[in-house]
């Protein structure tokens, strides 16, 4: 009997152990928001002291893009060969491709700091990159709580994702209004009013992945 019960509850963890498995789109977008808080980590911790770092960060950043890119293309590639989902497909596909959209702009704004030869950021910048990876690290955690069907707990973390978003416009109205009371010079108005703006535009991305995570809750919670 005590050998019956055993092999019942291996066939139960075995199981479950099977499901996981199979549920590669789960697996594909804990990699790609993993990914992508691996990519946030190295923009907002990486050190630039001259034009040689910032080489470096606009390199490494790139192939950070470069690689989601591949998560993104192997998503559509498994979407194409199932007929079965455990959520809507356009979900998954619109979940994957709104993350790659906040490394692309990330990615976009390490170009445009070696583009413009700025080895040390201001203030506004950091208080930008300190709510941008709040908003990755509320995606990360939603993406988990998805993957274990916690549907209803992934609410909380929508909202921190657009409350850290409404500070970044905040962050961007203040910046462009202090450049043009306190800066001179016109071609250093001209790159950090593209550098906040773009920035800004990162925070809109995040509020894209939130609003995707919105409808996946409407619709299987």
């Amino acid at each position: 009997m005590l050998r019956k019960e055993i092999s019942i509850i291996n066939h139960e963890v075995n199981t479950r152990v099977i499901f996981k498995k199979e549920d590669k789109f789960s697996i594909h977008l804990r990699k790609m928001s993993s990914h992508l808080v691996e990519s946030m980590n190295y923009f907002a911790e990486y050190q630039i002291s001259n034009k040689e770092d910032l080489k470096e960060f606009a390199k490494q950043m790139k192939l950070y893009e470069t690689e989601a890119d591949q998560l993104v293309h192997q998503i559509i590639h498994d979407l194409n060969k199932v007929f079965i989902t455990p959520i809507e497909r356009e979900d998954i596909l619109a979940l994957a491709t709104t993350m790659d959209d906040v490394l692309d702009g990330l990615e976009g704004i390490a170009a445009l700091l070696e583009m413009f030869r700025i080895t040390s950021v201001d203030d506004f910048v950091i208080q930008f990159i300190v709510e941008i990876k709040k908003c990755v690290e509320e995606i990360d955690k939603a993406v988990d709580l998805m993957a274990d069907k916690k549907l209803l707990e992934m609410r909380e973390h929508v909202i921190n994702i657009k409350d850290y978003e409404a500070k970044c416009d905040d962050i961007r109205r203040v910046s462009i209004k202090h450049l043009f009371d306190n800066e001179k010079d016109p071609i250093a108005i001209i790159q950090y009013k593209e550098i906040y703006e773009e920035l800004e535009e990162v925070a809109d991305y995040c509020e894209q992945v939130a609003n995707t995570f919105d409808a996946i809750i409407m619709k299987n919670a």
